[in-house]
């Protein structure tokens, strides 16, 4: 009775603190990320109070909050939206993994981690804050903007990778040689494949067969069958989060709208209790020898997202002023390398790459809604000198780079 008290107490401040944290950052128009991996920090190892018998129930909550995250990135697209991408964006999808994960490769093995390391650190690197990316683009009204397109393009085109890139990592973080590591990523394609396939052609069906007008039945029938899936995926070694992010993208139409409204507020819940797992298994003390290495990844990565997004918006046509906006969005880091992170963090291949993850990530995901806001008029004070013009120019909505609306009335 006594551990039941104390669990309840553990769980309790935990869920508190995490809504208070959220809140204090909702105040102040930041991603709460990095103050949930800060309460993490605190009561994990070495910290100012360790936990005691809620650390078990938060290991499974954090498992939940990955396949919650994954599950819902799944809703936001349907299988047509990822073949279109597929189709017209792969060089930005291309270009993207080549500037952006090279660096973290590079970086694990100058620091003698060895390629398992390197595989690893480099999805770190590559793969861009999609949730905190969103919020950004609402705060800064962007979302009709000319190169919003393309900024979602990279996202879902990383999304998707996921689905590839997971396997890969899962079977070499166990140690599976060759032949079985092949074997899983064959499993993991066909069945990806499969799914896409199924959710094009009989998308509509199966949204039916799980469509109810009780919000109680849809909620209970789409969570228990994508952490059924869940589980299949991670008995095949494949990945838990890529097997929910498939049921996900099967869904469609009404049922992805009313399962999103629905899951979202446990997947806010879960995804918070996931960072503050992942802070509970860094010690502090271990942040400060890869400080310096974590704030020259950063560096880099951020130049090199702020590239891709140039790069990608000019292939678009989009002009000078957007292009530099598209790339500053990009910079931020979050929540899928911190998935990325935790599995090597759970396999113990290197003690010093979740230390360093947790440093990259709170650098990025503070210093990405900076460059959102400051690349653009940074970039435009550099390269624009004063001219003389007696001509007046009129602007346009080409030159605000805005999606102008059929209904707004015409500027004078």
């Amino acid at each position: 009775m006594h551990s039941s008290a104390t669990f309840l107490i553990e769980f309790g401040a935990i869920i508190l603190g995490l809504g208070l944290l959220g809140r204090f950052a909702g105040r102040f128009q930041f991603s709460p990320i990095p103050l949930y991996l800060l309460a993490g920090l605190a009561f994990g190892e070495g910290g100012l109070l360790p936990l005691g018998t809620s650390e078990e129930f938060v290991a499974i909550g954090a498992e939940i909050g990955v396949i919650l995250l994954l599950l819902m990135l799944g809703l936001e697209y349907t299988a047509t939206d990822l073949v279109s991408n597929l189709k017209t964006q792969y060089p930005a999808g291309l270009v993207d993994a080549a500037l952006n994960a090279l660096p973290g490769a590079a970086m694990a093995l100058l620091l003698g981690w060895g390629p398992v390391a390197a595989v690893v650190l480099a999805g770190v690197t590559w793969i861009s804050s999609s949730g905190v990316i969103a919020k950004v683009l609402g705060d800064l009204g962007r979302l009709g903007n000319r190169e919003t397109p393309v900024i979602l393009s990279i996202l879902v085109l990383e999304d998707l990778s996921m689905a590839v890139y997971l396997p890969i990592i899962t079977a070499l973080l166990a140690g599976a040689g060759l032949a079985a590591g092949s074997a899983t990523l064959a499993i993991a394609l066909g069945v990806a494949g499969l799914v896409l396939v199924v959710a094009v052609r009989y998308g509509r069906h199966l949204s039916r067969f799980v469509s109810s007008d009780d919000p109680e039945k849809l909620l209970l029938v789409v969570l228990g069958l994508t952490l059924l899936v869940a589980g299949v995926a991670q008995q095949l070694q494949v990945s838990a989060a890529v097997g929910a992010f498939l049921v996900g993208i099967a869904l469609s139409g009404e049922v992805a709208e009313g399962a999103h409204g629905l899951l979202s507020p446990l997947r806010d819940l879960f995804a918070a209790v996931f960072f503050v797992f992942f802070g509970l298994h860094t010690d502090p003390a271990s942040i400060p020898p890869v400080l310096l290495p974590a704030l020259a990844l950063a560096l880099v990565t951020a130049g090199t997202k702020i590239a891709t997004g140039y790069w990608a918006a000019k292939r678009a046509g989009i002009s000078a002023k957007g292009r530099w906006r598209a790339g500053g969005t990009l910079v931020a880091r979050g929540e899928f390398s911190i998935v990325i992170a935790g599995l090597a963090v759970t396999s113990g291949i290197e003690p010093r790459l979740g230390p360093l993850a947790t440093a990259y990530v709170l650098i990025l995901v503070i210093v990405g809604p900076l460059t959102a806001r400051f690349t653009e008029p940074i970039a435009t004070r550099l390269t624009n000198r004063p001219r003389r013009s007696t001509t007046t120019v009129t602007e346009t909505p080409q030159d605000r780079d805005l999606v102008p609306s059929p209904d707004a009335p015409a500027e004078k």
